[in-house]
């Protein structure tokens, strides 16, 4: 045992001893010789070490290289496709001695990592070209044939840690650069023929990234063949992840894509894109779908998204030219696009104050000042089809929707093609010219069967019309703002309700009111109250009108209403700019019992009712002093003061 013992402690004191001496025995410019012998013999290019070289046996076998470059091809921008602070290369001792020289780790400090697509598509990282070639002696008759490792070519590097230090990709063929810094690093390699795995994190554009990746194989990618590739990055901002086939010396890929966030506003920051909102508005956004990125065009199909509240599925495409254009066929479920519209204007607060104790007030239409920019349709081109179960924008909600957009050098053209809306049908279109300010818009609808009371109501909050029929609307604009448009509207409004009734008055009861002061019948004028109760209306069988804006204000307009009892025409004027109207109705009372069925032309006793005011609170009132013969005019205007509010 003693002797066994003695035996062991000598040749542990050997080997301990051949260790120290290893770097005496075995000088470091040989390794450095069939290091850098091994990588011109592999790919063509020069390893040079430029700073100092030392081996180290304690804890490993380690050689340091200090500012170490690796060249780039003849082609390349830069003299060097690679240039380190310092490379640490763990060596397994069992090559050292067998002479067969193996690279177990090795531990990259700051290095700079350039990768180049050059204007013919040739690219630098191709290192070995044909079988049995390097760049440097690769024949004229070998082109075009498969490409392969030369015989007995591998690269098994284990571990590779790189700390510090920033890659750069540059295409010249698209005249576009991108930087990645701060790497941290561990790629597993164990051969090229095995999968390339890389964990660890990078900065790009000051935001830091997690990321995993699986490549199969870096033989496949350095011969130009078709690889597999997974990759997953994950940050504050966004977490992608891809799993699908690289194709095409790189410029073809195909496979299934995610991508979720928490807010496309952030994400717009940090790409340094303006995008103001609402606080609801471009926040949460997630993306599911089968992709393709080829010859400068992005497709997705099997597409399912969503932004917000907002479940976007079909398909889309988009084609990375000058002006990117976007193709896409989709459905949109419930499609409210007002978290999206620019902030409307604060109503003043004493407007809107209001007592707990007495009923709510109308509140008068302000329009939007505030400056539209459309420039971003410009940067754009589009051919969009929509389908929805629903749409809002405002107040106005339309039921089933099939709409088509189409965005070409800033003109945007919006066609409803089909929508259900207040339980009738529509079309519509929707042009605006926004190449510059002041924009240009033209519009055209036309409703059938619809409910006008929460139409308009929704519209442009007037409440004072029940009724169903035709509705058509054709009118055009410029402008930067909501007011500017209306200040600029030009134009024709046409309708045609039918079994309806005007909310506010009852016009019938408060022309046989005014029928007897004026024939001094002793109706006190008190009785002509009940002619101003909101609760109050006038039925009509029929309510037709054309009105023609100029300026956003209507002077040229018919309106006929017909009913068992009365017959109405009018004219006036309808100022939206100011949001008031000045409408002056001559009714007549019908004479026969018969009503509207009659042959009887005559309307018996007429009387002009003046509708006057704005908008959101119109008053109506009997024109008395038209009316009243000169005997009677001043008794009836004596007793009607208080109750009209002497003018």
């Amino acid at each position: 045992m003693k002797t066994l013992a003695k035996v062991i402690g000598f040749l542990l004191l050997g080997l301990i001893a051949l260790i120290v001496a290893l770097p005496f025995i075995i000088p470091v410019d040989f390794i450095f010789k069939q290091v850098t012998q091994s990588v011109e013999q592999t790919t063509g290019r020069t390893l040079e070490i430029k700073g100092d070289k030392s081996l180290s046996v304690f804890p490993a076998l380690k050689l340091e290289l200090n500012d170490v470059t690796f060249a780039n091809f003849e082609q390349g921008s830069k003299p060097n496709m690679a240039a380190m602070e310092q490379l640490a290369i763990h060596i397994p001792y069992l090559s050292v001695l067998s002479g067969d020289i193996k690279l177990e780790k090795f531990v990259i400090k700051n290095p700079e990592i350039l990768l180049e697509k050059m204007p013919n598509g040739e690219v630098n990282w191709q290192l070995v070209n044909a079988s049995g070639t390097t760049e440097q002696n690769k024949a004229p008759e070998q082109q075009g044939k498969a490409k392969s490792l030369p015989e007995g070519v591998d690269i098994q590097l284990g571990e590779v840690a790189i700390y510090g230090g920033s890659f750069t990709f540059i295409d010249h063929q698209n005249n576009t650069s991108q930087k990645v810094t701060d790497l941290d690093l561990a790629i597993q390699l164990p051969s090229l023929k095995k999968d390339l795995k890389v964990e660890g994190a990078v900065t790009y554009m000051a935001e830091k990234f997690e990321l995993d990746v699986t490549l199969n194989t870096p033989e496949k990618l350095l011969l130009d063949q078709d690889f597999t590739l997974k990759t997953a990055l994950d940050s504050r901002l966004v977490a992608l992840t891809f799993d699908g086939l690289v194709a095409k010396q790189m410029t073809d890929f195909s496979g299934k894509l995610d991508v979720t966030g928490d807010s496309v506003k952030a994400l717009a920051k940090w790409q340094n894109q303006a995008l103001t909102a609402k606080e609801n508005a471009f926040n949460k956004f997630s993306i599911a779908s089968e992709m393709r990125f080829a010859g400068q065009e992005f497709n997705l199909s099997k597409l399912d998204a969503s932004l917000d509240d907002l479940a976007i599925k079909g398909s889309a495409k988009v084609a990375l030219t000058k002006v990117p254009k976007i193709t896409a066929n989709v459905d949109l479920g419930m499609l409210n696009v007002n978290p999206y519209l620019p902030e409307s204007i604060d109503v003043p607060e004493e407007s809107t104050e209001q007592s707990t104790d007495t009923p709510s007030k109308p509140q008068p239409i302000v329009w939007d000042d505030s400056e539209i920019d459309l420039s971003a349709l410009n940067s754009v081109n589009a051919d969009i089809k929509i389908a929805a179960t629903g749409f809002q924008f405002k107040e106005i909600k339309l039921g089933e929707t099939k709409l088509s957009l189409k965005l070409n050098n800033g003109t945007a053209q919006l066609g409803l093609d089909k929508f259900k809306a207040y339980e009738g049908d529509g079309t519509g279109q929707v042009v605006l010219i926004a190449k510059r300010a002041p924009y240009k818009l033209n519009t055209s609808f036309s409703f059938d069967g619809i409910q006008a009371e929460p139409l308009l109501t929704d519209a442009v909050g007037f409440d004072k019309l029940m009724g169903k029929g035709l509705l058509t609307i054709a009118l055009n604009s410029q402008g930067q703002s909501q007011k500017q448009f209306i200040e600029s509207l030009h134009g024709s409004v046409g309708f045609g309700f039918n079994d309806g009734a005007v909310k506010g008055a009852n016009i019938a009861a408060m022309v046989r009111s005014a029928e007897q002061l004026i024939k001094g019948g002793g109706l006190d004028a008190k009785g002509l109250e009940k002619g101003f109760d909101n609760a109050e209306k006038t039925d009509f069988s029929e309510l037709a009108g054309n009105f023609q804006f100029s300026e956003g204000v209507s002077k040229q307009n018919e309106l006929t209403l017909k009913s068992p009892l009365i017959r109405v025409t009018g004219n006036g004027d309808i100022d939206l700019p100011a949001t008031k109207i000045n409408y002056r109705l001559v009714t007549g009372i019908v004479d026969s019992i018969e009503g509207q069925g009659t042959q009887d032309k005559s309307t018996g006793f007429k009387i002009p009712i003046r509708l006057k005011g704005p908008l959101h609170d119109v008053q109506v009132k009997p024109d008395i002093g038209e009316a009243a013969k000169d005997k009677a005019k001043d008794k009836i205007k004596d007793k009607l003061k208080d109750l009209f509010n002497k003018e």
